[in-house]
């Protein structure tokens, strides 16, 4: 069976934290609501993002206004703002050495299949990713199959092996895949998620950048040594 390393989208491979901030402080003040910070944002941060909305205490109204139109308002502002996103330091690196030992590089994400698609290619990373398995539309978002799910049918399509692949996330939703189905878990700080709340989750390892994921796949003998 083949080994994979498996990495979530935003937060994890795209720096765009700062994005999704800008975005999130965009929608509040249409509303003449107060702005919030990263920490906060860290803290409170869940998917879908009505979910986050809530935790801000927008209120229904406000929510369901923008969540008009396939969530047009978010889109449109943080598509606008993610086109100077960079990649997490070392993430580069990474990709690189994977490809050069045909190991499967995955993108799993709940965000859309062509803006990803848009970034990788800008991005130069495009002959770096195996693949990319996220929402075929925002009209689709969150109502077809989850992370989990894509992933599982995936594997089980590409007889790659549970314990020969690494997830990577900057989320505690990547812990839970990696224990439903078997697989190594790396969380990443500096993400969408505050680092006490990573730990809570229990995931393998925890790293600050992709630089220090390159031991961690030679310990489990996905890429090797030297």
């Amino acid at each position: 069976m083949k080994s994979a390393i498996v990495f979530d989208w935003n937060g994890t491979l795209l720096d765009d934290a700062n994005a999704v901030l800008q975005t999130i402080n965009a929608i509040l003040s249409r509303f003449g609501r107060a702005a919030v910070d990263m920490r906060r944002l860290r803290e409170e941060f869940e998917l879908p993002l009505s979910v986050l909305f809530r935790n801000l205490d927008m209120s229904k109204d406000e929510i369901d206004v923008v969540e008009r139109n396939d969530s047009a308002i978010f889109h449109d502002t943080y598509e606008l703002l993610a086109r100077n996103a960079a990649l997490r330091k070392g993430a580069r690196n990474v990709l690189l050495a994977a490809d050069h030992r045909a190991v499967h590089t995955v993108i799993v994400s709940n965000h859309i299949v062509e803006p990803i698609r848009a970034q990788v290619r800008r991005l130069g990373i495009k002959t770096h990713v195996t693949d990319i398995l996220a929402f075929e539309s925002r009209a689709t978002q969150f109502k077809s199959a989850n992370k989990e799910e894509r992933l599982h049918l995936y594997m089980q399509a590409n007889d790659i092996s549970p314990q020969r692949t690494v997830i990577v996330g900057d989320m505690p939703v990547e812990t839970e895949i990696a224990r439903n189905l078997g697989l190594i878990n790396v969380s990443i700080m500096g993400g969408f998620v505050s680092e006490a709340r990573l730990r809570a989750a229990g995931p393998d390892y925890m790293i600050h950048d992709h630089h220090e994921l390159l031991p961690i796949l030679q310990k489990h003998c996905i890429l090797p040594s030297g």
